[in-house]
C-alpha cells in the first residue's frame, strides 16, 4: 500500500459504488455507466487498489445456504481492561464469530455470531464465557432481517440508478 496521497473524486466513487454492487462487473460496463473508457477504469482501480482504498473483492454468500441458520450478537463484558489485542485473538479461534468489535457503553465488545442452530449457539458462547478474562455476556438472537437486501442478511447491495 503506498502512503502518498491521491486526489479521490466523483468518478472514483461511481467506480467503487459499481464495484461494491458487484465485483465482477467489467471495466467497459463500469466505464459505460460513468462515462470512462474501460483503460481508464483500470487504471483507476490499480491506483484504488494500490493505495488502499480498495483492499480486496470478494463473494456474499447467503449464510443459510453454509448451514448457518441461527444469528446472534453477543456484548461481551471483561474483568478489567481487557486489551483489543486479546479480544481480537481469542474471536479469531471462532468460525463461528462472523464479526467483533470493541464498543461505546457499558460492554467491551460486541460479536456477531453464526451457528447451524441453537443448541450449536449455546454451545459457542459457552466456550465464549470460559476464557479466563470474560465476566459475563449478554445476547440477543436475530428473529428476521428488516433490510434483507444488506450484507448482513447474506445479500450484495444494489447498485444506485445510473451505475453499473
Amino acid at each position: 500500500m503506498s502512503s502518498r496521497s491521491t486526489a479521490f473524486d466523483e468518478l472514483d466513487r461511481k467506480i467503487i459504488t459499481a464495484l461494491m454492487a458487484n465485483a465482477r462487473t467489467s471495466f467497459a460496463e463500469i466505464g459505460t455507466a460513468i462515462g470512462l473508457s474501460a483503460t481508464a477504469v483500470k487504471r483507476r482501480v490499480d491506483r484504488l487498489r494500490e493505495t488502499g482504498v480498495i483492499t480486496g473483492f470478494s463473494a456474499t454468500v447467503k449464510p443459510s445456504a453454509l448451514g448457518w441458520r441461527t444469528e446472534a450478537y453477543v456484548e461481551v463484558y471483561c474483568e478489567g481492561a481487557a486489551p483489543p489485542r486479546r479480544l481480537a485473538e481469542v474471536v479469531r479461534d471462532y468460525p463461528e464469530i462472523a464479526a467483533a468489535m470493541t464498543v461505546t457503553g457499558g460492554a467491551d465488545a460486541l460479536l456477531h455470531v453464526r451457528a447451524r442452530d441453537v443448541e450449536h449457539f449455546e454451545e459457542v458462547l459457552e466456550r465464549i464465557r470460559q476464557e479466563p478474562f470474560i465476566r459475563k455476556t449478554i445476547s440477543v438472537m436475530v428473529l428476521s432481517h428488516l433490510l434483507p437486501e444488506s450484507p448482513e442478511a447474506g445479500a450484495s447491495q444494489p447498485a444506485p440508478e445510473g451505475v453499473a
